[in-house]
């Protein structure tokens, strides 16, 4: 089977936050030329599933930015050409001269990775930038010539008030990002973040519905289209890398910790950036039958804002689960569909719970 998607794992970062839990390696810039070295082995000896044409690639980290602009450059003249090529960055790392250097290799557009602007929960979440460096890499990508910049932001931050959240969305507005990804700040269970901030987390855990309404009431207020569970666009410029994975479709994972979903395989490459150095990929396979693939289309499909296809996955659904949601006004479906309401959307995955087999 072929995938139309190419993510590209870069895993190299100035500081590990917290609260991450992607795969990481702080530092490391003696590696970085060996490390596209192996990514560029490894996507030919892998290019065989990929389809004559690439529809999108993202390169996500880590910090891609923080990878030495050189070898980043090479690594993006070596990529296939793909309708939409995404980076992740770190405002901190975005000069003039790496927004000039993406734009002339190719990317289309650019994640910022905001988080907030209040400086004491930028403090909070070890984040390296400054709500200036913020606006200074939006300023640059925009001067480089990016017409299609997004922004990240998180709530639910230990420390963050309903006020901060709004002052945080008003300051995106404010720099007219093409799209925003607004997530529930999610820190795992043993992690350093947890165990400093696990008071304050449960306490943040009670806000996150109304952060969330809140959210979603400012973004579509301000002519935003609430198109994905966390992800609002404008434009029509929605995230269509993202968009392959909420729609089921194949994709292809380079890189150390890269997942892979090919056919009826799902992969994963090692998590030890030496290994996999040395070509050695150890990777984890999971085989999915159909009754998985069934369910995952559900889960992620109804995340988005338009209906969601049955043909072929109506066996997840549980019939009399499906009749409780639509009689609560949670879910709408006809022989060909489903879709949840705008309130069945709020409620996201307890909604989708009910429905599945």
């Amino acid at each position: 089977m072929r995938g139309s998607h190419l993510y590209v794992h870069l895993p190299f970062c100035a500081h590990r936050c917290g609260y991450c839990d992607f795969v990481t390696a702080v530092g490391r810039e003696d590696q970085h030329s060996a490390y596209v070295d192996a990514l560029l082995r490894e996507l030919d000896e892998e290019r065989r599933h990929l389809g004559d044409e690439v529809d999108t690639i993202f390169l996500g980290g880590g910090t891609p930015t923080f990878t030495a602009l050189p070898e980043l450059v090479r690594l993006l003249n070596e990529l296939p050409p793909a309708r939409e090529v995404t980076v992740e960055a770190n405002p901190e790392t975005v000069t003039p001269e790496v927004a000039r250097a993406l734009r002339t290799a190719g990317v289309t557009r650019v994640s910022l990775g905001a988080q907030t602007f209040q400086p004491h929960l930028l403090a909070t979440l070890e984040r390296g930038a400054t709500p200036a460096d913020v606006k200074r890499a939006f300023a640059h990508l925009r001067d480089a010539g990016f017409d299609n910049v997004s922004l990240d932001l998180i709530y639910g931050i230990p420390g963050q008030t309903p006020a901060h959240l709004a002052a945080d969305l008003a300051q995106a507005l404010a720099l007219g990002p093409e799209h925003i990804s607004a997530y529930e700040l999610e820190a795992k269970p043993g992690t350093r973040f947890t165990i400093a901030h696990g008071t304050e987390l449960e306490q943040q855990a009670e806000q996150m519905e109304d952060y969330f309404e809140r959210v979603v009431a400012t973004l579509t207020d301000a002519g935003y289209r609430w198109y994905e569970t966390a992800n609002f666009c404008r434009d029509g410029k929605r995230a269509e890398h993202n968009l392959g994975y909420w729609l089921g479709h194949e994709y292809l994972g380079i890189g150390v910790g890269a997942v892979s979903t090919l056919g009826l395989e799902r992969r994963r490459n090692t998590a030890k950036l030496a290994r996999y150095l040395r070509g050695e990929y150890d990777r984890e396979l999971e085989l999915l039958d159909d009754e998985t693939r069934a369910r995952e289309r559900v889960m992620l499909g109804l995340r988005l804002d338009e209906p969601l296809p049955l043909a072929g996955i109506r066996h997840a659904l549980d019939p009399a689960g499906l009749a409780r949601v639509a009689q609560l006004g949670l879910a709408e479906h006809d022989d060909e569909t489903l879709a949840l309401t705008p309130r069945g959307r709020f409620l996201g995955g307890a909604v989708t719970a009910e429905l599945l087999n």
